[in-house]
């Protein structure tokens, strides 16, 4: 089952318990796939297909971490609360994610894979990583570690 269908699946799940927060949250999701998709439409690309799904999904998790980040400086509990939900809600979406000892062994493995043997390789070993493991691994954080062992 595509990643989409399971959201619309939830969608009416969440409708029929009167669940108002993941119904508003999923719908933000559906309408934000579809934004993504007439935007794809328009450059001439195919549908959206899981990875970039999963993708946005991230994306719209960054954003409500840093939204709560925001709301706590400026003392918006309420909100603050609000947006842990919405994440908490995207997040059943998205694959496990890695650990940090994970995730180290992968980029070990992709820098041999590649043959990387300086900063001027990152972007091979970064390709390697986001194709094996969308969704499973924050890229922000691996660029870090990928940065670390490339420096030595």
């Amino acid at each position: 089952m595509m990643l989409r269908d399971q959201i619309n699946d939830a969608v009416k799940e969440a409708m029929k318990a009167k669940n108002e927060r993941a119904v508003s949250t999923l719908r933000m999701v559906n309408s934000t796939l579809k934004n993504a998709d007439i935007e794809a439409r328009g450059a001439g690309k195919p549908a959206l297909d899981d990875a970039a799904v999963l993708s946005i999904l991230q994306k719209m998790i960054k954003q409500r971490q840093e939204s709560v980040e925001l709301y706590e400086k400026g003392g918006r509990a309420d909100l603050v609360k609000q947006e842990q939900e919405e994440i908490a809600i995207i997040s059943a979406y998205l694959p496990q994610q890695m650990s940090e000892p994970e995730m180290k062994a992968a980029i070990d493995a992709a820098v041999k894979e590649t043959g990387a043997a300086g900063m001027k390789d990152m972007g091979k070993v970064i390709g390697i990583l986001r194709a094996k493991y969308a969704g499973q691994m924050d890229m922000a954080k691996a660029s870090g570690m990928v940065k670390a062992a490339l420096a030595g």
